[in-house]
């Protein structure tokens, strides 16, 4: 059974509907390297493959860091015909002693596949960090 690396309850539901059919955004899961993870990485920047045992070692030392503070929430965008990540985005909750000890949050890694470019999938994924971002209680996502 596959594992988040968030709580998908967190997700702002009325921006999952504005996808277009057959496409699923949700946080990403423990099952993620074999839907083409790194892959979909390598069309940002250089992602060689870690392989399986590396990938899932990073993803478990992040959801450890999540289960005491919600820090990094990767989310993902699943083509459901072909079970593969087409999109995916990550905001990072940075704690400050600034402003009352707040919160800012710093989107990463935005990359949508280039067959999938052109269908707004990156404002998308920007528009569900931002809103989730602000639902954290972050005085800012840039």
């Amino acid at each position: 059974m596959a594992t988040p690396l968030f709580d998908a309850s967190l997700l702002p539901s009325s921006l999952l509907s504005t996808l277009p059919t057959g496409l699923t955004l949700r946080p990403l899961s423990s099952e993620d390297y074999t839907k083409s993870h790194l892959s979909l990485l390598s069309h940002l920047t250089s992602s060689p493959d870690i392989g399986e045992s590396a990938w899932s070692t990073r993803f478990q030392e992040l959801l450890s860091i999540n289960q005491i503070h919600q820090t990094y929430l990767c989310i993902v965008i699943e083509e459901e015909s072909s079970n593969e990540l087409v999109g995916s985005a990550t905001l990072v909750v940075e704690r400050k002693f600034l402003r009352g000890g707040g919160m800012v949050g710093h989107v990463e890694d935005v990359v949508v596949h280039p067959r999938m470019q052109g269908k707004k999938l990156g404002v998308s994924l920007l528009k569900v960090l931002t809103q989730l971002g602000e639902d954290l209680g972050c005085y800012k996502v840039r």
